[in-house]
């Protein structure tokens, strides 16, 4: 049956109970929910509100959490019908069409910042480069009628259909307003899982040119030795090194030092050798990079086992800056790899600004 929610407020020992009265209206209850989405049980990211689907019918809320996969939420003020579970679904149909472009669209649409920025601030965690995988949909409503319990009850049960209801009262004593929500269903429960999107279009898109690596700069390698003789490099082991096998000739690779930042742009002009065959082009001509004046001749590490050597990449640097120059702002695109496609064109953009490309 509908779950009964109560408040007593205490009084000298003695409980007073607190008698519900109807929300306003369901933009008020919309505006509390944006202001703060922790009402909704967990931490989400608006995305829009009264989103217009291609069916003419508007979202009340869709929401994204922090693993990218969205949320759509139907608010009615009062009691439900047997209908929003359908009307929920028929969201859901549309909601789960929206590729990485769509979704990246509606929210800078409505809040006028790129989505990367909002994600971290909301999440303090890089946005995913997979959006919309998967969804689920709420019904947020004053009261549950027995026929739209049965229904939820019924999918999630016999076809695991990943929708709930949160279920709120609403209580005004004086000049003071209080909310208090339960659920239908714990949504932590592993049968109230989320449903897969349709496998289309989900990640950003990549430009078949751009990558970012990672330079570890310290014990075995200088970037002031890479900004000086044109080349990125990474070993001490196969884990770190087989990625740089990605990086093709005339691939641009934008350079970041973990922890600080962006450091240089170039283009890719010798594909990945050992560092003992490693050539760089100097002035006077090619030469052997471990016969150059490096500051860091420690590259030339366990230089015959192939399996723990330094791998050098020759670029054709377009921009550097030193370390203590790096570029860094919220929403950048990082990863743990060597090298990584660049998919994320929030991050092109600011790193090409940055050094004036």
């Amino acid at each position: 049956m509908p779950i009964e929610v109560g408040i007593w407020k205490v009084e000298n020992d003695h409980p007073k109970r607190l008698h519900y009265s109807a929300i306003q209206s369901e933009k008020k209850l919309e505006t509390l929910l944006e202001k703060d989405t922790s009402i909704l049980g967990e931490d989400v990211l608006i995305i829009g509100r009264q989103v217009m689907t291609e069916h003419g019918k508007s979202i009340d809320l869709l929401g994204m959490d922090r693993e990218g996969n969205l949320i759509i939420y139907e608010l009615k003020k009062n009691q439900t019908s047997r209908e929003v579970a359908a009307q929920a679904m028929d969201y859901a149909s549309w909601a789960q069409t929206l590729t990485y472009e769509a979704v990246e669209e509606l929210y800078e649409g409505k809040y006028k910042e790129p989505l990367e920025k909002g994600f971290a601030a909301q999440f303090q965690e890089q946005l995913p480069e997979e959006l919309n995988a998967s969804h689920r949909m709420v019904i947020v409503c004053a009261e549950l009628d027995y026929a739209t319990e049965r229904i939820i009850n019924y999918l999630t049960e016999n076809y695991n259909v990943p929708i709930n209801a949160l279920y709120f009262r609403y209580f005004v004593e004086n000049d003071e307003e209080f909310l208090a929500r339960t659920w239908l269903i714990d949504p932590h429960l592993p049968e109230n899982a989320l449903v897969s999107s349709k496998a289309a279009k989900k990640k950003e898109p990549w430009n078949k040119r751009d990558f970012v690596v990672n330079f570890e700069d310290g014990t075995h390698r200088s970037w002031a030795d890479a900004m000086n003789f044109g080349f990125i490099a990474a070993g001490n082991g196969k884990w770190y090194s087989q990625t740089l096998n990605n990086l093709f000739l005339g691939a641009r690779i934008f350079c970041m030092i973990p922890g600080k930042g962006y450091v240089g742009i170039g283009k890719v002009v010798k594909e990945a050798v050992p560092a003992k065959k490693a050539v760089v082009l100097l002035e006077e001509g090619e030469r052997r990079l471990l016969d150059c004046n490096l500051h860091n001749s420690n590259i030339g590490h366990d230089a015959d086992d192939l399996e723990k050597c330094e791998y050098v990449v020759a670029i054709e640097w377009q921009k550097t800056v030193p370390i203590q120059k790096a570029f860094w702002t919220l929403g950048l695109r990082s990863n743990q790899n060597s090298a990584f496609k660049l998919r994320n064109q929030y991050t092109i953009d600011k790193v090409e600004e940055f050094f004036g490309i």
